[in-house]
């Protein structure tokens, strides 16, 4: 069983957009049993809150469901559950190599080092562009799953 977690700021956009595009990935790769796939926030800003409406919308629009999902904080036992810690951006890098104390087994990573162009992912929370997001969610998902395949 492969263990991922997908990791943002408050855990109702970029990263639950990430953990249910990957689950749709892997099952539509009949792998869905091989993964066991959730996401987290570094704050406590959105504890309890569900995915973020436009975001939501835009999983619906490719027919994806995430009702039941709400934010949760990571915690220092992800650590060590997670084989792979997976942030949104460099700032979420950082906030959980303070969390976490470092990544001493080299489990933390950013989604978009999975492909071509590694970087940050869109964050819609300022830009409203959810296209952009779900864009860079489904390459470094895809991107993610051809390296774990």
């Amino acid at each position: 069983m492969k263990k991922i977690l997908f990791v943002c700021l408050g855990n109702i956009c970029r990263s639950p957009m990430a953990e249910f595009v990957m689950k749709r990935l892997v099952s539509e790769a009949g792998m869905a049993e091989e993964f066991e796939i959730a996401s987290a926030a570094t704050s406590t800003e959105e504890l309890g809150n569900p995915v973020y409406p436009p975001a939501r919308r835009k999983l619906a629009e490719h027919g994806i469901d995430c009702k039941g999902k709400t934010a949760r904080q990571i915690t220092k036992a992800d650590y060590d559950y997670y084989d792979l810690i997976i942030g949104m951006d460099s700032s979420n890098l950082r906030n959980m190599h303070r969390f976490f104390g470092g990544d001493p087994e080299g489990k933390i990573s950013l989604l978009l080092d999975y492909t071509s162009r590694p970087g940050d992912v869109a964050d819609p929370w300022y830009t409203g562009n959810f296209d952009a997001t779900w864009r860079d969610c489904m390459e470094g998902c895809k991107g993610l799953l051809l390296q774990m395949g």
